[in-house]
C-alpha cells in the first residue's frame, strides 16, 4: 500500500478499487490470524464469517463497476451515437473512425477471436427485458470469482514459498495486461478492449510483485516468516478483484490454474471422503492428503522440488494467458 499511496494518482477509481480490497480482506485475514495467535482458538474465525467478509467486498466492487461513470471502455461507434459521451477521432488503418467512452458490461473472452463475452445477454434466452438483471448475472460472477481465487490462495499457502512465489508470476502477468488494455495502441495491436484509466494499475502490481518477492526473501525453504490468512485471503482477493477491473476474469481459471487445482483437490477429497463413507460405512481418499502439494509430500518429495515445480507450471501458465490475446 505504501508505494501505492506514494506514487499512483489516489483519484483514480481503480486504485481506490484496489486499496479498498487490500484492506478489506486484510483485515478479515487479520482477524482470523489473531484469533488463532492470541485468543490460542486453532479453528480461528469462522468459515462462514469469511465468505460473508468475501461476498461483501464482491457486492461493493460489482456495484461500483456497475454505476461508476469513470468506469468505461473505449468502443468505436458510428453516427448517430448511441451514448451521451464525448466523441473522440482517430485515424485507424489509414482510415478516420469514432470512439466514445461508454459503460459496457463487457469482459475479455480467452480463446475466442472477437473475444468480448457481454454479461447483459446471458440471459436474453427468457426474452425482452432480461437487461434489467444485468447487474444480478455480473453481481453472481463477481462474487465466484473473489471467493474461489481468494479461498484457492488460502488453500495454496501451505508450504514454504508456494503461494508467495505463484502470486508474484501472477501479478507480474496481471501488470502487462493492464499495461496493455490501458494502451491504446497495443490494444488496438491485439484487438482488445482499450480501457481508460487501467494504465495505473501497473503501479499497484508493481508494489504487489514487490512485496510478494520481498516476503519470499523470508518465505522460502526454511521458512522463517508466515503470511497467514492475513496474507493469503488478500493476495487471493487482489488477484480477483485487479482481474476483474481490467476485465481479465475469464482468463483466471488459467492464469491461476494452480491456485484451481489446490482448491479441486480438496472438493474432490472431501467430497469422495463423504460419498464413501456414506455407501461402505468408512470414508476412503483420492489423495494421500489434501491440498494437492501435501500428496506430493505424502509421496517423498522435497518440499522445495515441489514448490520450484508448481512455480514452473505457474510460469507456463503465465505465458500461455498473455499468448491467448492472439491465439483465438
Amino acid at each position: 500500500m505504501v508505494p501505492t499511496l506514494l506514487f499512483a494518482k489516489l483519484d483514480n477509481i481503480y486504485i481506490i478499487m484496489m486499496l479498498i480490497t487490500t484492506v478489506w480482506l486484510g483485515a478479515i485475514g487479520f482477524l482470523d490470524d489473531y484469533i488463532k495467535i492470541f485468543r490460542k482458538n486453532k479453528e480461528g474465525l469462522a468459515g462462514r464469517f469469511k465468505i460473508i467478509g468475501q461476498v461483501g467486498l464482491a457486492v461493493i466492487i460489482g456495484i461500483i463497476m456497475y454505476s461508476n461513470k469513470n468506469i468505461t471502455i473505449q468502443q468505436e461507434v458510428k453516427l448517430p451515437v448511441q451514448y451521451d459521451a464525448k466523441i473522440n477521432y482517430r485515424v485507424k488503418a489509414g482510415k478516420p473512425v469514432l470512439f466514445q467512452d461508454v459503460p459496457s458490461h463487457k469482459t475479455t473472452l480467452p480463446f475466442y477471436k472477437d473475444n468480448e463475452f457481454d454479461y447483459g445477454k446471458v440471459l436474453k434466452f427468457i426474452g425482452p427485458g432480461y437487461e434489467n438483471y444485468t447487474l444480478m448475472v455480473f453481481m453472481v460472477f463477481v462474487i465466484i470469482i473473489i471467493t474461489a481465487i481468494s479461498n484457492g490462495a488460502n488453500i495454496t499457502d501451505g508450504i514454504d514459498g508456494l503461494a508467495t512465489g505463484t502470486s508474484a508470476i501472477i501479478g507480474i502477468t496481471l501488470a502487462v495486461l493492464a499495461y496493455v488494455s490501458g494502451n491504446y495502441i497495443f490494444s488496438d495491436y491485439l484487438n482488445i478492449m482499450y480501457i481508460p484509466n487501467t494504465g495505473e494499475l501497473v503501479i499497484f502490481a508493481g508494489a504487489f510483485v514487490g512485496a510478494c518477492v520481498g516476503f519470499l526473501w523470508y518465505n522460502a525453504y526454511p521458512a522463517q516468516v508466515f503470511m497467514g490468512d492475513t496474507g493469503s485471503l488478500t493476495i487471493g482477493g487482489i488477484i480477483a478483484v485487479f482481474a476483474i477491473l481490467i476485465r481479465k476474469e475469464l482468463m483466471l481459471p488459467l492464469l491461476c490454474g494452480v491456485f484451481l487445482v489446490e482448491n479441486v483437490s480438496v472438493m474432490m477429497q472431501v467430497g469422495w471422503f463423504k460419498i464413501t463413507k456414506r455407501k461402505y460405512g468408512e470414508g476412503r481418499r483420492i489423495f494421500l492428503m489434501s491440498p494437492i502439494h501435501h500428496h506430493y509430500q505424502k509421496k517423498g518429495f522435497h518440499e522445495a522440488k515441489i514448490v520450484t515445480r508448481f512455480w514452473i507450471l505457474g510460469i507456463m501458465l503465465a505465458i500461455l494467458t498473455i499468448v491467448t490475446l492472439k491465439l483465438r
